[in-house]
């Protein structure tokens, strides 16, 4: 899957955010770069991401650790998006309101059954990061 353009890229992506499901809440992530195993998206932080402190809430913060890495896993050699089976995610400054966040997933490797993939979300502007993630999936046989 890795020859799609980016503009596919992020018609697919387009596609699962407009569904009915759960993934509209992602609407506002823009993927900016992709190449085999690596993508990079920003999302501008509003109101409808944060939690009662006015800042990133940490659920939307691990479904774009699963999200983004799922789609990098995805725009790989193997091209298959893969089941969960292990998320990990370590919350380190808060965003707010208006912040722009860079999001990048990088797979780590691809093994006969699992990928795993790291996510770092950074404030654009001031470099901090704010989260970053760890994903395994497996890949079936």
């Amino acid at each position: 899957m890795a020859s799609l353009s980016l503009n596919s890229l992020k018609q697919v992506l387009r596609v699962m955010v407009d569904g009915p499901g759960f993934d509209r809440v992602l609407k506002k992530v823009e993927i900016l770069s992709a190449s085999p195993g690596k993508l990079v998206c920003e999302m501008k932080v509003a109101e409808e991401h944060t939690n009662r402190l006015g800042t990133l809430h940490g659920g939307l913060t691990a479904t774009l650790v699963d999200v983004v890495s799922t789609t990098a896993i995805m725009y790989s050699e193997r091209g298959a998006p893969g089941v969960s089976v292990d998320m990990n995610i370590t919350y380190m400054n808060a965003a707010k309101i208006g912040e722009d966040v860079l999001i990048t997933a990088q797979v780590l490797k691809e093994g006969r059954t699992l990928a795993f993939a790291t996510v770092d979300l950074i404030n654009k502007t001031t470099g901090k990061i704010i989260a970053q993630g760890r994903h395994t999936k497996h890949l079936g046989s």
